[in-house]
């Protein structure tokens, strides 16, 4: 019996702390995904991308009065490739369309981040039934490949990028999920 005590006076501490790091983690991807560089277009229903806090203020709608809506490309109003170019860019112009080696394109609404507390999007993230199929594997991945994730750290031409870096957040994206994927409302 003493034996047991032992292991699990030893375990309960190792389980607080990895519990306490994924929140840390957490925080940090938070930060990340309640930044105005991935909130601007993680929209959700009204599929209006926006240009808050990018040097034009806050609360401050993408302009041409773009709405993705259904397709998330634009096409019922401009389509995105109509200014973004998809193509590699250094993005050394300041205010000149951004340039990403993808098609440009919304997120689907199950990934709408604009507006939602962090407990809101910690449910989202953890669930690939409401996330529009990713488990934290695939994220990791969508993180690590991603064209317009990385654009959204590294914008060039004196743009405000995300915090932290493409391999901090996959970094914290594994720490959450070792500690179980801890939520603040847990």
């Amino acid at each position: 019996m003493r034996d047991w005590a032992f292991i699990l006076a030893l375990t309960f501490p190792v389980a607080a702390q990895a519990q306490e790091g994924g929140a840390a983690a957490w925080d940090r991807i938070y930060a990340v995904a309640s930044h105005p560089r991935c909130t601007n277009c993680h929209v959700g229903e009204e599929g209006r991308p926006a240009w808050d806090d990018l040097g034009y203020g806050p609360e401050r709608l993408h302009g041409m009065n773009v709405v993705a809506g259904e397709s998330r490309i634009g096409a019922e109003s401009i389509p995105c490739r109509a200014c973004h170019m998809s193509a590699a860019g250094d993005n050394a112009v300041p205010h000149a369309a951004p340039q990403v080696d993808d098609a440009w394109r919304l997120p689907p609404v199950e990934l709408a981040w604009r507006g939602r507390s962090s407990v809101e999007i910690c449910t989202l993230l953890r669930d690939p039934e409401a996330n529009d199929g990713f488990d934290i594997a695939a994220l990791v991945e969508h993180v690590t490949t991603s064209a317009f994730v990385s654009y959204g750290f590294e914008p060039g031409a004196g743009r405000t990028g995300a915090p932290g870096s493409v391999t901090s957040l996959a970094r914290d994206l594994k720490i959450w999920a070792e500690a179980g994927t801890p939520c603040a409302d847990d």
